[in-house]
């Protein structure tokens, strides 16, 4: 028997008459699916749970190998703020309630500046003598691989500087130092600002902190036996208070092949048991330099003053003064502010969240008009 189509009924796949077939789906129909399948699967929370395991392993990786790669920990970061803004594309919850929406753009901001600041820091160490100008040159550095280095086009000068402390109980702290210092900009500024522990300048970008680091340096001219131009070197010896009996270094004169130790002898007391005290040149001093001999030979010594030499093999080493040196910390992080301001506007907009969940509403609103 042959399936014969009971009139007035369409068999499949023909449209009723006066019913235009359908249209085949258009390719700005298909290229929207395929990009809202790809957000989804960006939204996913098992994407969310990748990027955690990643930040751990980043962060262990860090740690355990002492290592500065900065990828391992901003690519997590970047992946979150992805998945974030994935989540506000494709949840329409977010369209309808203006708070969620703004905390979730918050938290996408800070995840992004987190990456950034980890990618464009810089971390550094410098020492810098009283009436000594730094020029770009640190003792220690480390900075992020999109760093765009800029310290050699300021000028610092450490013009002077004190550290107060007190010592009524036996133990000494120190309670606070003022440093004057000269600065000149990359845009050609100049001025003098007074910093400390709490109070950087802000200079060119960089921020430079006081430390506790700092000590003595006598400063040395060499006069080196080929008659060539007279040198000017400082000897940065250990860190003071905090390595008072150890306050010698071994240093050699700027271009000479010799060493020596250099011995700072203090013979005054620098701080006192029963008032407030402050970091000072000792008027009472004198500089102790050994050569030491070739296995077999004597060592030589001399006892400077200023204005007292010493004849090394290759030179004459002249003891002019001494002078103090103050450790710096320098920082470079521009998105300190923009954090500080996502921040708290993540905690306004979920504050607001939460103000307009839970304000007492009445139970029935239309209880006290007339029936």
């Amino acid at each position: 028997m042959s399936n014969i189509p009971s009139p007035g009924i369409p068999s499949p796949g023909i449209p009723p008459p006066g019913i235009p077939p359908p249209s085949p789906p258009s390719s700005g129909n298909f290229v929207s699916n395929v990009a809202l399948r790809i957000l989804r699967a960006l939204a996913s929370l098992k994407l969310t749970l990748v990027l955690i395991l990643l930040l751990l392993a980043g962060v262990l990786i860090i740690y355990y190998t002492r290592t500065r790669f900065v990828w391992a920990l901003a690519v997590p970061f970047i992946g979150f703020a992805i998945n974030l803004a994935a989540t506000v594309l494709t949840n329409p919850v977010f369209r309808r309630q203006m708070a969620l929406l703004m905390f979730h753009l918050a938290l996408i901001a800070i995840a992004l500046l987190i990456a950034v600041d980890w990618l464009t820091y810089l971390k550094g160490q410098i020492e810098i003598v009283e009436g000594e100008t730094f020029t770009g040159q640190t003792m220690s550095e480390e900075s992020g691989p999109l760093h765009n280095r800029r310290l050699e086009n300021l000028q610092l000068t450490n013009e002077n500087f004190t550290v107060n402390y007190t010592n009524t109980d036996g133990r000494l702290r120190r309670t606070d130092t003022r440093n004057q210092v000269a600065w000149v900009a990359p845009d050609g500024r100049s001025g003098r600002s007074v910093i400390g522990d709490q109070e950087p300048l802000l200079l060119g970008g960089y921020r430079f902190y006081t430390t506790m680091n700092k000590g003595f340096a006598p400063i040395f001219s060499w006069q080196p036996a080929d008659g060539s131009a007279e040198k000017i070197g400082a000897v940065h010896l250990p860190s003071f208070p905090r390595d008072m009996l150890q306050q010698k270094n071994e240093w050699k004169p700027p271009g000479s092949s010799t060493s020596v130790w250099i011995l700072l002898q203090m013979e005054e007391e620098l701080f006192f048991r029963d008032k407030p005290s402050n970091l000072r040149v000792p008027d009472k001093h004198k500089i102790v330099v050994r050569l030491n001999a070739p296995q077999g030979g004597n060592d030589q010594r001399w006892e400077l003053k200023p204005g007292d030499s010493a004849r090394l093999p290759d030179g004459v080493l002249t003891y002019q003064e001494l002078r103090k040196w103050m450790g710096y910390d320098v920082s470079y992080n521009f998105t300190l502010p923009w954090l500080l301001a996502a921040s708290v506007l993540a905690v306004l907009s979920m504050g607001w969240h939460f103000w307009r969940k839970f304000a007492a509403r009445p139970w029935n609103p239309n209880s006290g008009s007339p029936s």
